[in-house]
């Protein structure tokens, strides 16, 4: 069903006329074919969590082919997903959309401009920064990675100067994969560029790069609603442990449409924290038992998604500060 309703979506984008005058139809065109392609970035987050077939074979293929044609490092980024799964909300070793200390250079920097702006301007700022710009800043330079791995680090690169902290994000025994990860994101690089050279580079940039920007929207929007609120805690050394900060990620409403093309990756996400290898198709039922056995410890927010993206925008940009009453870390 992804792959087949994106290339269908692929084939429209190549009927559209390249005129100013189709600008509200390639405006339509980004937003419905990114967000049919985001199940493909589902599906191969789901091989990357060996989630998807039980031949380790048939589903390193189908991860590897689906990411590198949305240009991202499939076995590099499982790597760095593995480490966010077996460190969630964990200050130190944790990976993707760790917040910085307020005692932090940088958390000090955040809580600067917070207070410097108006509450809307830092929030259209922030919602930039994040749904734009995030994802490739934190593949190219590992923005909102752990304390332990330093600054920067990179998914293309293991070596100087991407390795300078306390931990390596990338072992060097990792290399052979890192490699194999670029080579596939050269190769969609290359055929990207033949087909310019075929036909236009605006065709490309319209047809593939537009949808591109929508599928990296989406997955910002999905991990930072995931893992981000006012009520979510943040730990350190001295108070991190596996289960606690598995069970701080928050299931929220998506909608029927969007969790049968996205794999109700934004509805299921405690489950999926708690046993990262349970299918999608199975992460349901999961949810349910778990909300059924046990909710008080499963976090659910029926906030409309806008709103909750706009509230988090203006109110979790900054740093997070350690709370007297339990030691943990929060916005």
């Amino acid at each position: 069903m992804s792959t087949g309703l994106s290339l269908a979506a692929l084939g429209i984008g190549t009927q559209i006329p390249l005129t100013l005058l189709a600008t509200p139809l390639w405006a339509l065109y980004a937003i419905g074919c990114g967000t049919i392609a985001m199940g493909c970035w589902v599906l191969a987050h789901e091989c990357g969590h060996n989630a998807f077939h039980p031949n380790r074979r048939i589903e390193g293929v189908v991860g590897f082919l689906l990411h590198s044609a949305l240009l991202v490092p499939y076995y590099s980024w499982a790597r760095s997903h593995s480490v966010h799964h077996a460190h969630c909300n964990h200050l130190e070793q944790g990976e993707t959309h760790v917040p910085p200390r307020a005692s932090s250079v940088l958390g000090r920097i955040t809580e600067q401009l917070k207070r410097s702006l108006n509450p809307t301007l830092f929030g259209v700022i922030s919602l930039l920064n994040h749904l734009v710009i995030g994802w490739p800043l934190y593949l190219l330079l590992g923005a909102t990675g752990g304390e332990d791995y330093g600054f920067p680090t990179s998914h293309f690169w293991n070596g100087h100067p991407f390795s300078n902290g306390k931990r390596s994000l990338f072992p060097k025994r990792f290399c052979t994969l890192m490699v194999r990860s670029n080579i596939g994101c050269l190769a969609m690089i290359t055929f990207l560029i033949i087909a310019a050279m075929q036909s236009s580079p605006l065709r490309v940039i319209c047809v593939y790069g537009l949808p591109y920007l929508v599928i990296n929207i989406w997955l910002i929007t999905y991990t930072w609603l995931q893992h981000t609120d006012q009520n979510i805690p943040h730990f350190s050394n001295t108070t991190w442990c596996w289960v606690k900060g598995a069970l701080q990620t928050i299931d929220r409403p998506y909608g029927p449409m969007l969790n049968l093309l996205h794999h109700g990756i934004g509805s299921t996400h405690v489950c999926h924290h708690v046993n990262s290898a349970i299918p999608h198709y199975n992460a349901w039922r999961g949810t349910a038992l778990l909300r059924q056995r046990f909710p008080e410890l499963v976090h659910y927010d029926a906030t409309p998604i806008p709103e909750a993206l706009w509230r988090i925008a203006t109110t979790c940009g900054g740093a997070v500060y350690q709370s007297s009453h339990d030691q943990a870390y929060y916005f």
